[in-house]
């Protein structure tokens, strides 16, 4: 018997205006099907799939392409067409113009400009352009390493689950050991900022579009803001808060419209949130509080340049902002100035206060740990501010990069005890997980990993941790079953 030759159908969709820009790519090796997609010019993204027969495979492999073709994908030659150049931020940073510098602890250094900061209880987290995520405690040891496939945009927090949200177009959950694809918003969408809410991400993008989407990873809804450029989203149960270039604008969170528009004092670069404001740096050299009702200006806080990035601590008592002169400011609530500093390196990009400290993300791909206690910056004023400490890798890193489905499962022939089985279907034209075991609740509403996301495989997930939003992750072992 001859060997069955493999066959490659290899399509385009390219869009003028910045529109989609993206490849889908078919191959059949006997009763092996193929599919690799993402952005024209990027490795993409591998699905295999094996098929009883070699007839199946080729009917399999058809039916993909027929459903490409109908949606505007056409055949291509890989290579003729250029891949579009992912957006980057290009930011200015200027010496700063105070007269004295902040008191830091301690600085890290990342190696690329870093834009994603998270700080909980136990850890810091900074994200970088290189597609670097480090941990470190609060004393600035640095614990691991997650490298993912591209840059690091930002990062977000959702109960105890953390998200990178990236350049390719993916948000990786770093929850666990082994961060894993949750979230697929679009190959050719370039995330600018990411909020998530009770498993309900909200994706704000360079266009000014907001997108919607549940734990499921089925799109809710979108909307087009009046400016382009959307460097902020924030959500909460009453709205979703869009910052762009025309100001800020609030909308239902079921998408049922939007609620109120303000114009900012020019293009927001930067939000943040509590419960009753929301904070816009803008590039017009401001801090504007909003309140969350009905959009109206309570208050603002004046810097000396473009502000890139703010926080406030609990409640709003106090105002921090980041500007593009490399100096960061306290205000009170009500918009008094009470004092501006060096950061002593880069322009903060991101921001977080906790616990009369205030951590930075820099232009030169710092995370710093300003002491912003009453006595620290009294000294600091005076020309008084202690050594920073420069942090150092340790030799053994331990360095987590994501798993795909042939690394995450091991095979065996019968499902552990206490464990659900779950099989990968068709359904409506969505590739989803059905749970084909007893022992499993619907209302669960379960978030699988994308990489288990093969048709008719199957799967037996030893455990599932609940999240106080009412969804669940799979946090056990997942094996696929024989």
């Amino acid at each position: 018997m001859s060997a069955v030759s493999a066959e490659t159908t290899y399509l385009e969709l390219s869009q003028d205006g910045g529109g989609a820009h993206k490849f889908y790519e078919v191959s059949v090796d006997g009763q092996t099907v193929t599919v690799r997609y993402g952005r024209i010019g990027a490795a993409g993204q591998t699905q295999t799939s094996t098929f009883p027969t070699v007839e199946k495979a080729r009917a399999a492999a058809a039916k993909k392409v027929g459903e490409k073709v109908r949606k505007g994908y056409a055949p291509a030659v890989p290579g003729q067409r250029a891949p579009r150049a992912v957006t980057r931020r290009q930011v200015a940073s200027a010496p700063s113009t105070a007269r004295a510098v902040a008191p830091v602890l301690w600085r890290f250094r990342t190696g690329s400009a870093a834009f994603g900061i998270h700080v909980d209880d136990d850890r810091c987290w900074v994200g970088n352009q290189a597609g670097d995520v480090y941990t470190l405690d609060h004393d600035g040891a640095v614990l691991a390493r997650f490298a993912l496939p591209d840059g690091v945009k930002c990062l977000v927090a959702d109960d105890f689950w953390i998200y990178a949200g990236c350049d390719d177009g993916r948000v990786y959950d770093l929850s666990s050991k082994l961060p894993f694809a949750a979230y697929d918003i679009a190959a050719d969408v370039d995330i600018f900022w990411l909020d998530i809410h009770e498993g309900v991400l909200n994706v704000s993008d360079r266009a000014g579009r907001l997108t919607v989407i549940d734990h499921e990873d089925e799109h809710q809804w979108a909307r087009r803001s009046r400016g382009e450029h959307a460097w902020m989203v924030r959500a909460d149960d009453r709205a979703v808060y869009h910052g762009h270039q025309r100001g800020v604008t609030a909308y239902a969170p079921d998408g049922g419209g939007e609620l109120w528009h303000t114009a900012t004092r020019g293009g927001v670069l930067f939000g943040w949130q509590e419960d009753t404001a929301v904070y816009a740096g803008t590039a017009h050299h401001a801090v504007q509080r909003l309140s969350k009702d009905d959009g109206r200006i309570e208050a603002t806080y004046a810097c000396d340049s473009a502000v890139y990035a703010c926080a406030t601590s609990p409640g709003g008592r106090f105002v921090f902002a980041g500007d593009a002169a490399s100096s960061v400011y306290c205000f009170d609530r009500d918009g008094t100035r009470l004092w501006k500093l060096g950061t002593g390196g880069g322009s903060a990009l991101s921001m977080q206060y906790r616990d009369e400290r205030l951590y930075l993300v820099t232009t030169d791909g710092s995370l710093v740990c300003v002491d912003a206690g009453e006595t620290a910056i009294e000294a600091a004023q005076r020309g008084t501010v202690p050594v920073a400490r420069d942090v150092k890798l340790a030799a053994a890193l331990p360095t987590y990069a994501p798993a795909t489905a042939a690394a995450s499962v091991a095979a065996v022939a019968d499902a552990p005890a206490g464990s659900v089985v779950v099989e990968c279907v068709q359904d409506g034209g969505r590739l989803r997980v059905h749970v084909v075991s007893e022992g499993y609740e619907p209302s669960w509403n379960v978030q699988f990993p994308r990489a288990i996301r093969e048709p008719g495989a199957r799967y037996a997930v030893d455990a599932l941790h609940a999240a106080a939003g009412g969804f669940y992750r799979v946090r056990g072992d997942i094996r696929r079953l024989l």
